[in-house]
């Protein structure tokens, strides 16, 4: 595990930036953002992400998902990328792999980009 994905898996399930709007971003919250985006930047890691998180129960075979006009070593290599910066969880059941939305992070993801989120202080 690179500490990429080590620093992603102890996230807590609440998001853990501000919205960029609210304040300057650590060096660490940007290391850990710039991850995201950067998965998310290529057109096929892009359409791949969106077949997972659209999929019925957010899970998909990879089976289900392989075909979007590359080969299929392209296609594990850009989901590969997709689970080093967190953005997807797998399991392999008997030969096929099961891709799933890891739901933390697409809440950090929405918060980063939501103006005026930031809990109220008591």
């Amino acid at each position: 595990m690179s500490k990429l994905q080590e620093k992603v898996a102890a996230l807590p399930a609440e998001p853990c930036c501000p919205a960029l709007t609210e304040r300057e971003l650590t060096a660490e919250e940007a290391e850990l953002t710039a991850a995201m985006f950067k998965a998310l930047g290529d057109p096929v890691r892009l359409r791949l992400f969106s077949k997972v998180a659209s999929h019925p129960d957010s899970e998909a075979c990879v089976c289900d998902i392989a075909d979007v006009g590359v080969s299929q070593p392209t296609v594990s290599h850009h989901l590969k990328k997709l689970k080093e910066a967190g953005l997807l969880l797998s399991e392999r059941r008997g030969t096929w792999v099961y891709y799933r939305v890891e739901p933390s992070i697409l809440a950090a993801m929405g918060r980063l980009l939501t103006p005026g989120t930031a809990p109220k202080a008591a």
